[in-house]
């Protein structure tokens, strides 16, 4: 496969992956996006290419970014598990989000002793 199937290929595994995360169905983005649903089938399996406009609906939709979307920024190179565990975290209370970042600390400076 060349590159830009690749590309194609990674940029629809992480659009479902966005999708599915946010509890969208393929029908609501297609309408969201104005296409049909078929065509958002064909994007996640890295068959149809994504239009920049499309690309940028869609990161304002999921609030990422297109870089991000595309795995062209820093948190496309964390482990799953960093990138689940942020994404569970943003739902926490402040409070909640401190005690989890206190308790990651703790485990960390326990690592290096």
């Amino acid at each position: 496969m060349n590159d830009q199937g690749t590309t194609q290929n990674v940029l629809g595994r992480r659009l479902k992956e966005e999708r599915e995360y946010r509890g969208f169905s393929q029908e609501e983005i297609a309408s969201h996006l104005g296409v049909p649903r078929s065509a958002i089938s064909l994007i996640e399996s890295g068959s149809r290419r994504v239009s920049a406009e499309e690309l940028s609906r869609l990161a304002k939709l999921y609030q990422t970014t297109m870089e991000s979307l595309a795995g062209h920024d820093q948190e496309a190179f964390q482990p799953e598990a960093v990138r689940l565990l942020a994404r569970a975290a943003t739902e926490l209370s402040a409070t909640d989000r401190d005690e989890v970042l206190r308790f990651a600390q703790f485990l960390r400076s326990r690592k290096t002793k």
